[in-house]
């Protein structure tokens, strides 16, 4: 026997709302049994056309207002002949599978904070705070989309599609304003947690199936040798603008993040195999070890500041993003045109003082903590002093050949 299926758009007039406009309700037959429930969408009763269940008009706000409401009757077409294939389907049924109360399926948003409340509890043992954020204003950013998209407060997991993944990447990219990168890594945080949906059985298939995240790769800047020593060369009258500049001068020679730095003590200063000192650490980020053979420069700063700490710091730290304004400071004192944060001393570690003076990179990958010796090759760029480097000389070697020729030319 077949089932019959009807939905139906009307507004609620016994529900106008303070700006004069009516919520528009959604009415689900099956069989002659109906479900009723309030799309959360809203249209003044002029623009409203009750013979079609439609808005008509040629204003943005009716294409937006039929555009949701396409939106949902595509939903609960795609559930109810999922339902179809799996159960008997009913109104209530249907209705309750759309907005998420069905005993079997989640909420997007509900999923995503039990996730981050895990991560959350790990932070310290095997996740860091940062990764921890970098969920948390993931899990913001689509709250705000389902709101400004649905006008829901979430959205059942089921209604996680192509189109809904793509509408999210334009909303990260125009209203909030995200470059490429930060919105392919914005993207890579949601698909975890739609991975785990899927591995938990809460949703059927895979909605990024179709969908790639690509990240575009990016020329990291460095500081030359040349512009180290204009750093080093600035007569800086204010202590903290030395201390700024002794901790960047630092991880230009040892190549440290700067949760790695802030994290410093006595202990991880050891006397390694060969009778040298060692940065023995782990990086905060992924927990892989980190031993790098301490170079003079950076001996010479952590001598500067012996004993000067409690609790077995060993250098002058503080946060981050006084670090970075201040960097801008010394970027300006020292007529570096260049975009000075901490992280670029990482950066200036990896060209500069190691794989441009001939370090090779499998080395320059273990010092630097990277699990992939393809994140390292980024760093990878030759320098013009590289070049010229590993082409002198070379000349001398030819000039038999040389002879040669210039007597054919003769």
């Amino acid at each position: 026997m077949k089932s019959t299926f009807r939905i139906l758009f009307y507004v609620k007039k016994d529900k106008q709302k303070a700006n004069g406009n009516y919520p528009i309700m959604c009415r689900i037959t099956i069989d002659g049994e109906a479900a009723r429930f309030n799309t959360k969408v809203e249209i003044n009763e002029s623009n409203w056309d009750g013979k079609s269940g439609r808005a008509f008009g040629r204003s943005a706000e009716v294409t937006k207002v039929n555009n949701l409401l396409d939106e949902v009757r595509a939903t609960l077409h795609r559930i109810y002949h999922d339902m179809q294939r799996q159960e008997q389907a009913t109104a209530e049924k249907l209705k309750n599978e759309f907005l998420g109360h069905s005993e079997k399926h989640e909420s997007l948003l509900n999923l995503f904070e039990k996730h981050n409340n895990d991560v959350k509890s790990l932070v310290g043992i095997s996740k860091s705070a940062a990764t921890y954020q970098k969920y948390e204003v993931t899990r913001k950013h689509i709250a705000d989309f389902i709101k400004s998209k649905y006008n829901l407060s979430d959205i059942a997991l089921r209604s996680v599609n192509h189109m809904f993944i793509n509408d999210f990447e334009v909303y990260l990219m125009t209203v909030c304003g995200c470059g490429h990168n930060t919105t392919a890594k914005f993207m890579q945080f949601f698909k975890r947690i739609v991975l785990i949906a899927r591995n938990n059985g809460l949703i059927i298939g895979d909605p990024f199936a179709n969908y790639k995240i690509r990240i575009q790769k990016v020329d990291r800047g460095y500081l030359t040798e040349e512009e180290i020593k204009k750093i080093l060369e600035l007569n800086l009258v204010s202590e903290r603008l030395e201390h700024v500049r002794d901790l960047f001068v630092f991880s230009c020679f040892c190549g440290l993040a700067y949760i790695d730095v802030a994290g410093l003590r006595k202990e991880h200063i050891r006397k390694s195999f060969d009778g040298n000192l060692w940065i023995m650490t782990k990086r905060v980020k992924t927990g892989v070890d980190v031993n790098v053979p301490l170079l003079e420069i950076p001996k010479m700063i952590l001598d500067k500041y012996k004993d000067k700490f409690p609790d077995g710091k060993i250098l002058p730290v503080i946060s981050n993003q006084k670090l970075n304004s201040y960097l801008k400071e010394i970027a300006d004192l020292s007529g570096i045109g260049k975009n000075l944060t901490f992280h670029l001393a990482r950066h200036t570690f990896a060209t500069t003082t190691t794989l441009g003076k001939g370090v090779p990179i499998e080395t320059v990958s273990k010092m630097l903590g990277h699990t992939n010796i393809e994140t390292t090759q980024i760093y990878a760029r030759i320098t013009n002093s590289k070049i010229s480097s590993d082409m002198k000389g070379l000349s001398e070697q030819f000039t038999g050949i040389e002879k040669i020729y210039k007597k054919a030319a003769q």
